[in-house]
Formats: C-alpha cells, sequence, structure tokens
C-alpha cells in the first residue's frame, strides 16, 4: 500500500503562482511514475502532468510553459509548481502514484484562482 498526503492548494489572483506538493509514504518501489491530475467543478478529472522515477516528464497542452512537475525521491515527493495562473486552473488537485503493485490517488487539494 501507498498513502498520498497533497499539500499547498490555495486561493491565488490570475497570474499568480502557487507549488502543491504530494508525499507518498509506503511499500514504495524503485521503479513508479508520479503525476498530478484535476477535476474542475462540472467535469471529468483530467491528467495535467505526469514525472517517472527516471525524471522524464510530461504535460498537458494547456499548462505546457507554465506548469513545472518535479520530484525528490529520497524524500518520495513529487511538486507542481504553477505560474501565471488562469481562471480555468481552479480545480480540486490530485497526486497519482503508480507502481507495478497499484495505482493510489491522493485525497485532492484545492485550488482557486481568483480575482
Amino acid at each position: 500500500q501507498v498513502q498520498l498526503v497533497e499539500s499547498g492548494g490555495g486561493l491565488v489572483q490570475p497570474g499568480g503562482s502557487l507549488r502543491l506538493s504530494c508525499a507518498a509514504s509506503g511499500s514504495i518501489f524503485s521503479s513508479n511514475t508520479m503525476a498530478w491530475y484535476r477535476q474542475a467543478p462540472g467535469k471529468q478529472r483530467e491528467w495535467v502532468a505526469s514525472i517517472t522515477s527516471g525524471g522524464l516528464t510530461d504535460y498537458v497542452n494547456s499548462v505546457k510553459g507554465r506548469f513545472t512537475i518535479s520530484r525528490d525521491n529520497a524524500k518520495n515527493m513529487v511538486y507542481l509548481q504553477m505560474n501565471s495562473l488562469r481562471l480555468e486552473d481552479t480545480a480540486v488537485y490530485y497526486c497519482k502514484f503508480v507502481q507495478p503493485s497499484g495505482t493510489y490517488w491522493g485525497q485532492g487539494t484545492q485550488v482557486t484562482v481568483s480575482s
């Protein structure tokens, strides 16, 4: 089992920045992928960004150039630096952890972009 705890959400004005963190604990394999998803009100959950244990990253087009995913393998942490935030970035952001033993989700953290 793997437990995930997200933090760092909050209220920010358009153009502002936030940094989300996700801490993983439990039975963690060295080979895994960590990702961020988000779900806006009335919409389906969508993939935002992912990073492998080797450091390969990928992003949904709508956040490229604005968001940066990173990780600290020694601490089993993944981060999402979000810059130039837009109203449409408002959502609950979820951390996802994938390894050979299964797929795990965090409880989510709310990000609200509003003036």
